[in-house]
């Protein structure tokens, strides 16, 4: 499993196949290991995290890592964390926000990565695309439905919303977040990695 693992992954450190349609180029940014326990399945890299090459390596990561309650080398340690975004490769900027991530990624790439990480007992399903590939038909009309039903997805799946901060004024209008679903979540996080 980590000979095909370890192929795999440099096979998609070396991807371009959309590289015409990236405005940076291509820099495909995730993080791995077979020994992984929780997946963080999110949307694409920001501009930020294609310059640094490291994932949530902005101010979405430290929120993240409070949700999560973990510090920074838990979180970057491979073997806890695999982090998987939907889109390998900064897609540009939209007149909302980024654009959405490239499609090619999960056609060519996600089934294949993700039955090489066989020790995943959580996954972290971060945004709409996420959602769209993770929960499928079972994910509800629309974020806040699907994150409010999280129950539903245990104990395999909890949905999140982005935790950039263009979700601020989310994250006001549903307290229910913090106060029910953030604890359950550490919980669940320390359980896992002790």
């Amino acid at each position: 499993m980590t000979e095909t693992f370890n192929k795999l992954a440099t096979e998609i450190r070396a991807c371009d196949i959309c590289k015409h349609d990236l405005p940076l180029g291509p820099n495909p940014v995730f993080q791995a290991s077979t020994k992984a326990k929780i997946l963080i399945a999110g949307q694409a890299p920001g501009i930020r995290v294609h310059e640094s090459s490291i994932p949530f390596n902005d101010p979405s990561g430290d929120r993240l890592r409070d949700w999560l309650n973990v510090d920074r080398d838990s979180f970057y340690d491979p073997k806890k964390f695999a982090i998987i975004p939907m889109g390998f490769c900064y897609p540009g900027t939209g007149k909302s926000g980024d654009l959405p991530p490239r499609p090619e990624c999960v056609a060519t790439w996600h089934d294949r990565l993700l039955a090489t990480l066989p020790n995943i007992k959580l996954t972290l399903v971060i945004g709409r695309y996420a959602q769209n590939y993770h929960l499928g038909k079972n994910k509800k009309k629309n974020l806040t439905e699907t994150v409010r039903a999280w129950q539903e997805f245990q104990p395999a799946l909890i949905p999140l919303p982005h935790p950039s901060p263009r979700n601020n004024i989310w994250l006001k209008k549903n307290s229910w977040f913090d106060e029910e679903l953030i604890p359950i979540l550490q919980d669940r996080v320390r359980a896992i990695l002790s």
